[in-house]
C-alpha cells in the first residue's frame, strides 16, 4: 500500500493519488437521506475539532457527500478525495466507518474536542473497504471495578475509531451488581458496594481496605445503549447466572443455598477467583431472575441477552437435598445438569420476548440453549463443538485474547497476571487456526477481546490493559488476513495512530512498556504504589 497509508485498522484496498484537498470553515457537508445520521455525527465530531459551524447542502454539491449504493454491503464503503469527499455507502454504518477512515485521514488533531488547529487538508486518495467478520467485540467487566458512566462513553468512542461493532458489557458479578432493577432495589443498594477489594493475588491476602461500588440507573444505560448506536456499536448486557452471583445473593438471600448452620450470612465478595456461592435451583430464583430480564430487555435492544454461565462449582448443589431432590426429578445422572437446565429455563424466557441468549462456552458440556449465541473462552474447542452442532460462534480464547493479562514478562508489569499476551501475539491471532468454518453448521461470526478488571481498579488502568493492543485485534477482526503484516502495523501505529489515542486522551501501554507510574513491583509494591496514588488521587 501507499506509504501515505497510516491507517488502523488497514482498509482492504487504498491507492494514493497526487496532492491534498484543503478544508475550510466553508466546507460543506451533504447525504442522501438513508445517510443522515452519519453525516450529523461527522459534522459535530469535525465541527469540535476545527470549530466551524460545517453547513449542510445537498449531497450533489457538497464538499463532503454521503451517496448511498445499494450494491455495496452494509458495512462496506468507497472513499475518494479528489476535488471533493465522496463517500458511497452500503448503509449507515458503512457511511459511518468511511467517516471514521476520513478523520483518520485529517490526522491527529481531528480527534480532539477543541480546535488546536487552523490547516485543515486531506490526501487525495481512493479507498475501497469492508469488514472481515460481522462481530468485532470487546468485553469490558464493569462489575468487579465500576467504570463511572463518562468514562464508559469515552470507552466505547474509542472502539468506534477502530471499527468495532459489540460491547459485551459484564454488569453483575460476586463482586458488585451494576444494573439498577426498579423491582428489586437491593440490588444496587446492597448488590453495587463492597467494604473492600484484594490487591494482586487474592491468595496473598492482601487487602486495600476501601469501599468499592457504584450503578448504572436505567436512564444511563439507555443514554449509553443510544451513545452506542449512533456509532453502531452494539451493547449485549450480561446477567451471569447461576455463578458469580454473590452480590445478588447478598442483596437477597433467598436466592442462595443459604450459609451453613453458624455461618454468617454473605457479603458481596471482596476476593477474585472462582465462587462457590451459587444460586439455589428454586422457583424463587427463576422467577427473580425472569422478573430482572424483563427490564433488561426494556433497556437493551440487542438481539442478545449474555446469561453467562461460566465457572459454576457444585459444591453447594452437592450438599443441597433439595437440590439433588431437583435434579432426581428432572432425570438427570447428578446435580451438574442443573447448569445448563437453570440457564436453559432462563434462555427459554428471553425466547418469549424474541432475543437470543449468549452464553460462554461451559453451557455446551451439558447442553447448549436452542439459538444460543457461544462465546469460546476455554481455548478454540468449546467454539468448534458450537459449530459442529449448528450453534453461532464468537472466538476469545483466554491465551490469546484476554487483555487483563500482562503484557511482558518482568515485574514492572503492573499485576503481572495470566499469560505473556504480547501486541504481536494479538495481531497473529486468527479464530480458527489452521481450520475453516466451512461446510460446518454452525456460523463464525467474529471474535472478541474480554477485559476482565479484578486488577484494573481505574479508566486508566483499562487504558494501560487495552491500548494498544486492541487496535492490532481490530485489524484481525477488520482487514484481509492475506495482508497483515506486523513490521507494516506498527509504522502505521507509530506514525500516526498513537498520536490519536494521545489526542483521545487515551493512557496507553508504551511500546517501550510501562512508565514508572504505571509499573506495580510485586503484591506488596502494587500495595505501597496503590496506596501513594489514591493519596494523590483523592
Amino acid at each position: 500500500m501507499s506509504p501515505l497509508h497510516q491507517l488502523i485498522p488497514a482498509p482492504w484496498s487504498f491507492s494514493a493519488g497526487h496532492g491534498e484537498l484543503t478544508l475550510d470553515a466553508g466546507t460543506t457537508l451533504g447525504a442522501d437521506p438513508e445517510l443522515s445520521g452519519p453525516r450529523r455525527w461527522l459534522a459535530r465530531s469535525l465541527g469540535a475539532a476545527t470549530g466551524w459551524d460545517l453547513i449542510a447542502a445537498a449531497s450533489d454539491d457538497a464538499h463532503i457527500r454521503f451517496l448511498l449504493d445499494p450494491d455495496l454491503d452494509s458495512e462496506a464503503y468507497r472513499l475518494k478525495v479528489s476535488d471533493a469527499v465522496v463517500i458511497s455507502a452500503g448503509g449507515p454504518a458503512g457511511a459511518f466507518y468511511a467517516a471514521q477512515t476520513l478523520l483518520q485521514l485529517l490526522g491527529p488533531k481531528a480527534f480532539r474536542q477543541s480546535a488546536v488547529g487552523s490547516a485543515w487538508s486531506v490526501p487525495r486518495v481512493s479507498v475501497e473497504d469492508k469488514p472481515r467478520f460481522g462481530y468485532r467485540g470487546t468485553m469490558l467487566d464493569v462489575a468487579r471495578h465500576f467504570m463511572p458512566k463518562d468514562n464508559l462513553l469515552r470507552f466505547i468512542e474509542v472502539m468506534a475509531m477502530h471499527k468495532l461493532n459489540v460491547l459485551h458489557l459484564h454488569l453483575t458479578d460476586d463482586q458488585g451488581w451494576r444494573i439498577q432493577i426498579n423491582r428489586y432495589p437491593k440490588l444496587t443498594e446492597i448488590g453495587a458496594w463492597r467494604c473492600e477489594s484484594s490487591l494482586g493475588s487474592w491468595r496473598a491476602g492482601v487487602f486495600d481496605g476501601r469501599p468499592h461500588g457504584g450503578f448504572y440507573t436505567q436512564d444511563d444505560l439507555r443514554e449509553i445503549v443510544a451513545f452506542a448506536a449512533e456509532r453502531h456499536i452494539t451493547v449485549i448486557p450480561e446477567i451471569d447466572v447461576p455463578g458469580h452471583s454473590q452480590a445478588a445473593i447478598a442483596a437477597y438471600p433467598e436466592l442462595g443455598e443459604g450459609p451453613a448452620d453458624g455461618a454468617e450470612p454473605v457479603e458481596v465478595w471482596t476476593r477474585w477467583g472462582i465462587n462457590d456461592t451459587v444460586l439455589s435451583v428454586s422457583e424463587t430464583s427463576l422467577e427473580f431472575y425472569r422478573n430482572v430480564l424483563d427490564e433488561v430487555v426494556e433497556i437493551f435492544p440487542s438481539p442478545w441477552i449474555s446469561l453467562g454461565g461460566d465457572e459454576v462449582p457444585l459444591s453447594q448443589w452437592q450438599s443441597s437435598a433439595a437440590a439433588r431432590a431437583k435434579a432426581e426429578s428432572l432425570g438427570l445422572d447428578d446435580v451438574s445438569g442443573l447448569h445448563s437446565w437453570f440457564v436453559g429455563q432462563l434462555a427459554e424466557h428471553l425466547q418469549r420476548h424474541g432475543r437470543a441468549t449468549s452464553v460462554w462456552d461451559e453451557i455446551g458440556d451439558g447442553g447448549l440453549p436452542d439459538g444460543a449465541l457461544v462465546a469460546s473462552w476455554r481455548g478454540y474447542e468449546g467454539g468448534i463443538d458450537a459449530l459442529r452442532k449448528g450453534y453461532d460462534v464468537v472466538m476469545c480464547p483466554e491465551h490469546k485474547l484476554y487483555l487483563d493479562h500482562r503484557q511482558a514478562d518482568g515485574d514492572d508489569e503492573p499485576v503481572p497476571v495470566g499469560f505473556v499476551t504480547t501486541l504481536q501475539a494479538v495481531y497473529e491471532f486468527d479464530p480458527l487456526p489452521g481450520l475453516s468454518a466451512e461446510g460446518l453448521p454452525g456460523r463464525l461470526l467474529g471474535a472478541q477481546a474480554n477485559i476482565w478488571t479484578e486488577h484494573l481498579d481505574s479508566p486508566r488502568r483499562v487504558h494501560y490493559a487495552a491500548f494498544p493492543r486492541l487496535s492490532a485485534i481490530s485489524e484481525v477482526f477488520w482487514s484481509n488476513p492475506e495482508d497483515r503484516d506486523y513490521d507494516g502495523f506498527l509504522t502505521r501505529l507509530t506514525g500516526a495512530h498513537l498520536a490519536r489515542l494521545e489526542a483521545m486522551g487515551v493512557e496507553y501501554r508504551p511500546l517501550s512498556g510501562p512508565a514508572p507510574w504505571q509499573q506495580r513491583p510485586g503484591v506488596e509494591g502494587w500495595k505501597r504504589d496503590y496506596d501513594a496514588e489514591q493519596l494523590v488521587r483523592n
